[in-house]
């Protein structure tokens, strides 16, 4: 069958390009061998193909799929820059606990490692916690998400939260700077942001694993497990950075209601407690990840976007 890649990966990738997160030719260069890649990875598993998952994900594509016995699964290719391995070692060492279930350790070739291939558990991809009702759903992710604080493997694949926030702080800076002359008015949130990542690098309480891109969606219903999250960009640092992208879900919702303020407050109060975070920290890295997303969207050309994440930065 024809791997064809959704619309919403297609559209991430060129978001990429506009980011400057790699080469402008290595996003076209993966996608280009991506129907190669994909067969060669079916034939290697054995596996038969029900259908490419669509609309997906933003940084892969996700197969459905069956294995040899029957049993159904899920196959996701991904580009280097969406650091697939380092989701290798992440599920690998969750083995199951909270997360999706790496079927494949990553034993059946060469392929399988250099070319981000990963072969997972089938969840429900079309039910989310997301589903259900807002209080019900930030409880049931808070459950999820406690469940992978763990202490991390020793890998130098994986990052550590000074370092990816490092990167991000640079583009930051830069996107402000370019921004300074137009009057866009956001030099004051990037300051306020990049000064909280200062002082919350001082002393972090803990250095354990962490899914690093945590929200509603990222949670599936599953078979042996009500909920199970998926799709981590691990990195290793406190537990309030990880909290802190939960802080801002359904971020649209919040800007239209006119309490949109207090229920941020009364959220990452909320959510400190429930998970033992101190709220100042949560506070903080809140206002570091949403002014960082929200300077990224503008500069990829998604203004709407960028404003409700910057508006809601305002209010922390």
């Amino acid at each position: 069958m024809a791997f064809e890649p959704p619309r919403r990966l297609l559209r991430a990738l060129g978001e990429t390009r506009r980011s400057g997160q790699e080469g402008p030719d290595e996003a076209d260069e993966w996608l280009e061998r991506l129907p190669e890649l994909a067969q060669d990875a079916v034939a290697l598993r054995e596996l038969t193909v029900e259908r490419v998952q669509a609309p997906g994900g933003r940084s892969s594509l996700v197969v459905l799929v069956r294995r040899a016995d029957g049993t159904p699964a899920v196959l996701k290719m991904a580009p280097g820059r969406a650091r697939p391995e380092a989701e290798r070692v992440a599920l690998a060492h969750w083995d199951g606990r909270g997360a999706v279930r790496l079927l494949d350790g990553g034993d059946t070739g060469e392929a399988s490692g250099t070319d981000g291939v990963l072969l997972l558990e089938r969840l429900h991809p079309d039910v989310s916690v997301r589903s259900l009702p807002e209080a019900k759903a930030l409880l049931e992710a808070a459950g999820t998400l406690r469940r992978l604080w763990v202490e991390p493997p020793a890998d130098p694949v994986l990052e550590t939260v000074a370092e990816r926030t490092g990167r991000q702080a640079e583009a930051m800076r830069a996107t402000a700077a370019d921004a300074a002359g137009a009057g866009a008015g956001i030099g004051a949130l990037v300051d306020a942001a990049l000064a909280a990542r200062e002082e919350l690098l001082v002393q972090p309480p803990e250095a354990l694993l962490l899914h690093g891109t945590f929200r509603q969606s990222k949670v599936l219903a599953g078979e042996r497990a009500p909920w199970l999250a998926v799709g981590p960009d691990p990195v290793v640092g406190e537990c309030a950075f990880d909290l802190a992208r939960l802080v801002r879900d359904r971020v649209e919702d919040l800007i239209a209601s006119p309490s949109g303020p207090s229920i941020t407050r009364r959220r990452i109060k909320r959510l400190a407690e429930s998970l033992e975070v101190d709220q100042a920290r949560l506070r903080g890295w809140t206002l570091f990840r949403a002014v960082e997303s929200g300077v990224r969207a503008g500069r990829v050309g998604r203004p709407q976007d960028a404003g409700l994440l910057l508006e809601f930065a305002g209010w922390l």
